[in-house]
């Protein structure tokens, strides 16, 4: 059963059904390569200032490293004086999210949040994603994609993340390799203790 940590900032309250260690297994098919099993652990960690730390490795079956992604998920907001940044600047005074009535304020037509999330692959890309997050699930779409000059083609990629049933599933849909955006990995993860 999952419980509320009871020191997670109030601006991360959307987030709290992703907060903790996932483990599961997923398929992954895109364009010629064939399809393939493998495994994935994911981490979502609160972190200072209404961010959240997300971490995902991947492994064939045997074991054998793929991939993995680092990035920071958080609410669509202007950041103010409060916020961090840029580079090592710190913020100054009280947050602008301190009560549930100042998160209630963000929310969106649909009743849901705005978010945004980076994310970074070893492979020379960084992606910008801009959704929503509506109860226990999330859809988010690439707003900017950066890529090494020496990484592979990538252009867009859409995610969908959602709680069913306890489990943590999610589908990430990609335009790369000269494909249009179409289905490339999914996953079913579980929650992990500790």
């Amino acid at each position: 059963m999952f419980v509320l940590p009871e020191d997670l900032p109030i601006e991360l309250t959307p987030f709290a059904f992703l907060i903790g260690n996932w483990k599961g297994s997923g398929v992954v098919s895109y364009g010629e390569h064939t399809e393939s099993e493998f495994l994935q652990t994911i981490r979502f960690t609160p972190v200072a200032h209404g961010k959240v730390h997300y971490e995902s490795f991947v492994t064939n079956v045997s074991g054998k490293p793929v991939s993995s992604e680092h990035g920071y998920w958080m609410l669509s907001r202007p950041q103010n004086q409060s916020d961090a940044g840029p580079g090592l600047i710190p913020g100054n005074g009280e947050g602008s999210i301190t009560v549930r009535e100042d998160l209630e304020l963000w929310r969106n037509q649909s009743g849901g949040f705005d978010i945004e999330a980076l994310i970074i692959q070893p492979s020379g890309v960084a992606e910008l994603y801009f959704g929503h997050i509506n109860g226990a699930r999330i859809d988010m779409a690439t707003d900017a994609v950066l890529r090494s000059p020496n990484a592979k083609e990538y252009s867009s990629g859409k995610r969908m993340w959602g709680l069913v049933e306890g489990a943590l599933l999610w589908a990430w849909d990609m335009a790369a390799l000269g494909n249009p955006l179409n289905s490339h990995a999914s996953a079913r993860l579980v929650r992990q203790d500790g």
